[in-house]
């Protein structure tokens, strides 16, 4: 099956906030940039949760992460627009975690709990059932407003991610986990370009200019021989 290439939302006519006067500054801003972004439009039209999805549809366009009877570990999935990507484009099997509540998706099996917990990895060795084929990792911590400390505690996040991927991967496996540009990330590049043939950066058109989201795409998981 060829995968349709996602075209780019069109844009309409600007929309301005008719109640901006009875809201604060920041939510006149945050509802005028919703109500004017192509990508939320296009979301609500074609079906996705979230505006998010067209990321992973850009990615997987670019990098073809999914393939098709692959097994998905979605981290970071609320409201579920990437998992919703990796069924409609063929996984076999996607498991999709979020401390948030997800509504159910057909072809998808959804957990709701918090990655950090320590028992958390072991729960979802049992469900996976065997390795995966793509780590997927959206997942990002409450911003504080602090560029650095933000950014550190990103990079955290991705650590847990690639820790898990690098023990539940089968060989040849991609991982994708979102991270802030900064500079405190080289730990974790040196543990991807240990355990993957291809170790890259990506912004993906949907990610907004003005946000500091960035995406690393690790693929051809080298195996469990490579100490991490």
């Amino acid at each position: 099956m060829t995968k349709a290439p996602v075209m780019p939302p069109s844009r309409g006519l600007v929309v301005h906030v008719k109640t901006a006067k009875s809201r604060s500054p920041a939510s006149a801003r945050w509802l005028a940039r919703q109500l004017n972004d192509p990508y939320v439009t296009a979301a609500k039209q074609q079906g996705w949760r979230s505006r998010a999805a067209f990321k992973l549809l850009e990615l997987d366009d670019k990098f073809k992460l999914i393939q098709k009877g692959a097994r998905v570990l979605d981290l970071g999935a609320a409201p579920g627009g990437w998992t919703q990507v990796a069924v409609k484009r063929g996984a076999a099997s996607v498991l999709a975690m979020d401390l948030l509540p997800i509504d159910p998706i057909h072809g998808a099996t959804i957990i709701q709990g918090d990655f950090t917990d320590p028992d958390v990895p072991e729960r979802l060795m049992a469900e996976l059932g065997g390795g995966a084929d793509l780590v997927l990792s959206d997942m990002a911590p409450n911003t504080t407003g602090h560029a650095s400390t933000d950014h550190i505690r990103i990079v955290a996040l991705a650590e847990m991610a690639l820790d898990f991927a690098v023990q539940i991967l089968s060989p040849g496996g991609a991982f994708v986990a979102k991270v802030f540009q900064g500079g405190s990330e080289k730990q974790i590049l040196d543990v991807l370009k240990r355990n993957f043939t291809s170790v890259r950066h990506a912004k993906p058109p949907a990610s907004r200019k003005e946000s500091s989201e960035l995406y690393v795409v690790a693929t051809g998981f080298r195996g469990r021989t490579t100490e991490g």
